[in-house]
Formats: structure tokens, sequence, C-alpha cells
């Protein structure tokens, strides 16, 4: 092989294995449906998911009814010496309910090593507690945590001490 060969194949295996990494454990990503016009939008991107997430609903009440926000966790937990079942946790708050965290909960069985989940806050919830402020996603294998997501405006909750004790 001559030298510009041998280059061009250290390259290529360079950049294949640059691209062979490990998935990301825990990926969050989020859709906000703030009107109820399908086509209101440049961005065809943007218009589609509208779209996907406006279709069936006639009724301008029915359009209503799915404002809120969308959001879609992609998972990736390998089975370890541990096992368990997977647990996709989703915490939120919102702009009427203060401090109040919500959860919502998604169970996978063991032999599941990745997979994608879906929460929506939307509806009636949507439009009498107001917009998510704050969200954080937790991955668990059971009973361990494997990954965390939040969004930047996310506190952990205080904790209280209990009755009688001082600090």
């Amino acid at each position: 092989m001559n030298r510009w060969s041998c280059c061009l194949l250290i390259f290529l295996l360079v950049v294949l294995g640059a691209c062979s990494g490990t998935k990301t454990p825990l990926v969050v990503k989020q859709f906000k449906l703030l009107d109820q016009q399908a086509d209101s939008v440049d961005d065809p991107m943007i218009r589609g998911e509208k779209q996907r997430r406006l279709y069936g609903a006639v009724s301008m009440a029915e359009r209503r009814a799915r404002l809120g926000a969308y959001y879609t966790i992609l998972w990736n937990a390998p089975v370890d010496k541990s096992g368990g079942e997977v647990e996709v946790l989703f915490e939120y708050q919102q702009g009427a309910t203060a401090s109040l965290v919500k959860r919502l909960v998604k169970r996978f069985p063991a032999r599941e090593t990745s997979g994608s989940v879906e929460f929506a806050v939307i509806g009636k919830e949507y439009l009498k507690d107001g917009r998510v402020l704050a969200w954080k996603a937790t991955l668990n294998r059971g009973g361990r945590v494997l990954a965390t997501r939040k969004s930047h405006l996310w506190q952990e909750p205080a904790r209280h001490a209990p009755a009688g004790v001082t600090s």
C-alpha cells in the first residue's frame, strides 16, 4: 500500500470509531402545541409535528383539548446484574400550582433494554394549571437511578427536617 492509502484507511477507522460511541441513556425531546392552527408555521418540521398532534381533532373543542406540552423520552438501560424492571419517572411543576410537583411514571419489563415513552400535559390539566415551568426525567432500573435529565429551571424540592429536629 502506498502512503496515501494508509493515511486514508487510518482516517476512516478513526471516523468510524468515533461514530460507534455508547448510546445516551436518556434523551428528552419536548414539543409545545400552543395554538390550534396547523398551518400557521413556516418551518415544515414544526408544521408536520403540529399536524400529527392535531390529527383526528375535528372540532375546535377537540383541538383545544390537545393544546399543551408533549415530552418524548428515549431511554437506554442495558441489563445489569441487579436486573429489575425499568422505570421512567417524569416530574414537573406548572405555573398555577406553585411548588406542587406532579409525577408521571411508566414501567417496562426487566427484559427491555431501550425504548421510548411519551408524557403529555394537555387538555384540562394544561388549561387549568398552566404551562410546564420546570421538569425532570429519571431513568431507573431495579430501583437504582441510571440517568437524569432536567430543565434549567428545575429545583429539587426542599426536604423538611423531622419534627423536633433542629439544625
